[in-house]
Order: structure tokens, then sequence, then C-alpha cells
């Protein structure tokens, strides 16, 4: 938060001090939630609220997260928590974050506390989200703090998570014998950007590889490749995974390590392709290493609407019908699928910008107002299944737009 706040380092210029007040307004929040019907619900818990320094953890903060988990149950929702997701103590940034071997028994202290104190509302767990993207975020694509170009960083900070994970999967079934435990992890479909470019087609399992496959092994299965450094001592590889979590979002054109897309493809108001296949592609390779259930983490699109009409989206309703339509296929063990994201929110490098949500937020009021993508999920839920009426109301009128 305090990397967010420096100029120039968010895009619009927004920070995240505020963003949709859910802090404050989590009750109004599980409302809205419970009447659309949702039955799961995926929410993070904030480190630097719970120990806001090293060793000393805040009580208050615990139970107020008992509170918020004990009302959505009593709506019906099923809670899947997040111990991390990308933010972390200042204190923590100042020892070197993830870069350090430290970085791991520290994190474990804070796991320990969380499941300890929520353990007996909670038993669905999400140790990190997408250690690859922190991991680029901070030390790559300098977009996330501490902002530097480092790879050996890059390769420490991945070792590190991955380790941290593995340690937290079997420290939380210690603490909880039927815990469900897994990560969030950040997979994208890349393909030549010119297939008969022999450049472009060796970028493609080269970036996979680098990006997501050894990261994605390691923590799934306790097995370093050499890419990560050292076997962990103590770390026998086995199974380290309940579910596979995915976070999807695009396909990336591949002409070499950078991100890419082709021309003329649908793509979102962040200039993403928007591409359902690419979905049905990552999760057939963690299938292939895993018969453990999918669960879709995250999965959304940037829909702005148009502020000058009034219109809150002109294509999220199409994303979740072309998404959500390819994950009725059996052969996918697909067992949950949680929607990026509910309400707007502050987003890592732009802000308040992209909208995401189901739900619209003015950031200047915080006024909520349900978008027809919120009406067109919760008549999903309602009726277990994507009906031909649904289609035709919600899925008809809009288009992507052409990038």
């Amino acid at each position: 938060y305090d990397w967010a706040q420096v100029p120039g380092n968010i895009r619009d210029g927004s920070t995240p001090l505020c963003s949709t007040d859910h802090w404050v307004r989590w009750r109004e929040d599980t409302d809205l939630l419970t009447g659309l019907g949702l039955q799961i619900y995926r929410m993070s818990v904030e480190w630097s609220r719970i120990e806001p320094r090293p060793g000393e953890f805040d009580t208050e903060a615990l139970e107020r997260y008992r509170e918020e988990i004990a009302a959505l149950q009593a709506g019906g929702v099923q809670v899947l928590v997040s111990l991390h997701h990308f933010s972390q103590p200042s204190w923590f940034q100042g020892l070197g974050e993830w870069t350090i071997p430290q970085s791991v028994p520290i994190w474990l202290r804070f796991v320990r506390e969380v499941v300890t104190a929520l353990g007996d509302l909670v038993t669905d767990w999400v140790t990190i989200n997408e250690p690859n993207v922190y991991a680029a975020q901070s030390h790559l694509w300098q977009e996330g703090p501490p902002g530097d170009r480092s790879p050996g960083k890059v390769r420490a900070v991945m070792a590190h998570m991955a380790e941290a994970h593995c340690r937290a999967y079997l420290l939380i079934h210690e603490l909880q014998a039927d815990a469900r435990v897994g990560f969030a992890h950040h997979m994208r479909a890349f393909d030549p950007k010119n297939s008969r470019n022999p450049l472009h087609r060796a970028a493609v399992p080269l970036s996979s590889a680098l990006f997501q496959d050894v990261i994605a092994e390691a923590m799934l299965t306790g097995r370093f490749r050499r890419l990560l450094g050292r076997q962990p001592a103590g770390i026998t590889p086995g199974r380290f995974h309940d579910y596979l979590g995915l976070n999807y979002y695009a396909r990336t054109a591949s002409a070499g390590l950078s991100d890419g897309t082709f021309p003329g493809v649908p793509v979102n108001d962040l200039g993403w392709e928007i591409y359902p296949e690419g979905l049905v592609r990552c999760i057939r390779w963690l299938r292939e290493r895993s018969a453990a259930p999918v669960w879709i983490t995250e999965n959304g699109t940037a829909d702005n609407g148009d502020p000058a009409t009034g219109l809150l989206e002109r294509f999220r309703c199409r994303f979740l019908n072309d998404h959500l339509s390819l994950l009725a296929d059996p052969t996918l063990g697909v067992e949950r699928y949680y929607h990026w994201c509910f309400v707007d929110n502050w987003e890592w490098q732009e802000g308040e910008m992209p909208r995401f949500g189901l739900v619209h937020n003015d950031y200047e009021t915080q006024t909520r107002t349900i978008k027809p993508s919120g009406r067109f999920l919760a008549r999903i839920i309602a009726e277990g299944g994507i009906s031909d009426a649904a289609r035709e109301e919600f899925v008809a009128p809009q288009r992507y737009r052409i990038g």
C-alpha cells in the first residue's frame, strides 16, 4: 500500500486506501451477495492488519473476520479464505520479503495464527494467490513493490513461495484434519504469434515453463526442478493440494518472452484477448497432472460499460456465457467457479479504472448497483444452468469489442 501511493506507480493515480470500503461496508456487501443466491465466496485476510508488527497479532481484526465469515455462512455461503493475495506488511517488505529464506517461517507463523483463530469456521484455504504473477510484477515487470528488475530475485521469490505453500499445506492439515488446501495458480494459454516463425513457436513452451509450469509442479507435487534451485529440506515429493485452483483470464500471442495479443480478436477494456477455449486448455494441463477437483478460483473480465450513456457493461454477460458453457463438460472435473470479482475493486497497476465486478461501485459515494451480469449469474444459479431464455435476455444484446 505504501508503494501504491508513490506518484506514477498506479496508472490512474488512485490508491487502495479506501477502494470499496469493504472493511466498513461488509454487511451491505454480504446482503447483496446472499441476495443474489451465491453459494460460495472467496475472500482474503489482510496480513498487515492481523500482524501489524512482527509476532504481534490483532485479535480484534481476527474477531472482525470471524463475524463476517459467520454472517456469510448464515446466508448459506461457503467461504474460501486466501492467506496471501499480493499485499503484505511493510515490516516484511523491509526485511526483503520473499527474496530471503527467512520469509517462509515468518509467513508460516501468520498462517498458524489465522488457521487457529478461524479453523472452527473455515475448512477451505488458498495458501498463496498467483505466486508467479507476484514474483514477475515485483521483480521483473516493475509493476509491484519493490518494482525492481532482477531475474535472480524472480527465481528466489518463486522458490520461497512454492516452499511456503508446501509447508503451509502440511501445517494446515496438522491443525485441521478436514481442511481442503490449495493455491490459486494464474495460467495463460500461449500460442505463437506467427505459427510459421520458428522463434515464435519456440517461445511458447519456454514462456509457459518459466511463467507457470515449473512453479505449478513444485506447488502441486513438492518436486522442485533445477530452475527453482535445490529441493527444500524436509519436503518430500508427494501431493500438496486437495483441489486444483486456477485463475484464468486470457491468451498470450508469443513472439518472445513478453506478453502480446493477436490482431482482430475480441478484447476487454484492458486489451486482453477474450479466449474462452484457453480456460479448457489450462484445465486439461492441470488434469493431466492430478485427478483432484478443479476450482476456478478466478475468472472474469474488465468491462467498463459506457460511462457517457450510463451503460454499466457491454460484454460481461457474453463472457460469462462463453466460459461457463465450456465448463459443463464432465471430463474437466470442475467443481467450483469463483467469478472475479463481486464488487468493482482496486487493481494493482491500473487502480480503479478497470471494472471487473458483478456489482458496480461508485467510488465517490460507495453506492453499489447490481449489473446485468450479477442478475445473469443469479439466474444461472437459481435455474441450475444457462437457459435459452436467460441467454436471450442477457447475452444476445451484448457484443465483444474487437482489438
